[in-house]
């Protein structure tokens, strides 16, 4: 499984309504601008958040999108699965010898087991939590 911009654009929003979680709504505009990104392609992103009940929002002059929960409440593999489907790293295992379906099914559920235990405020403090030393975040 390969994650496409969809699953890293989409945990940027969540990162950045994380950090602001609390504070009020945050425009989509906002975030593209403060990460180089397309504004319209993160409108396209927030739909599928926003029917799966990860974000919400607020209509107005000075709306945009919050957390409806509270960032440890919400896990990498939530916005991953809404974004990018079930995840499954190798396909057609069916066909493999008892040995190699063992060692994907192995692979394939501890990448589960990564992101579903890490959470938005993980990511959002990672620099200060020892969990996640040694794991590498390109967003």
């Amino acid at each position: 499984m390969k994650i496409s911009t969809k699953g890293r654009y989409g945990l940027t929003i969540m990162i950045e309504l994380a950090r602001s979680y609390g504070e009020g709504p945050i425009p989509l505009k906002t975030i593209a601008r403060e990460n180089d990104l397309s504004e319209h392609y993160l409108e396209q992103l927030a739909a599928p958040l926003r029917n799966a009940g990860l974000i919400k929002s607020i209509r107005g002059a000075y709306g945009g999108y919050v957390l409806p929960k509270e960032p440890k409440e919400i896990s990498a593999g939530d916005i991953i699965r809404v974004l990018e489907g079930p995840i499954v790293l190798v396909e057609g295992i069916e066909d493999e010898e008892p040995a190699k379906q063992a060692l994907w099914r192995r692979v394939t559920e501890a990448v589960k087991e990564v992101l579903d235990t890490t959470t938005l405020e993980d990511l959002i403090n990672h620099d200060s939590d020892d969990s996640l030393k040694g794991y590498m975040f390109y967003i």
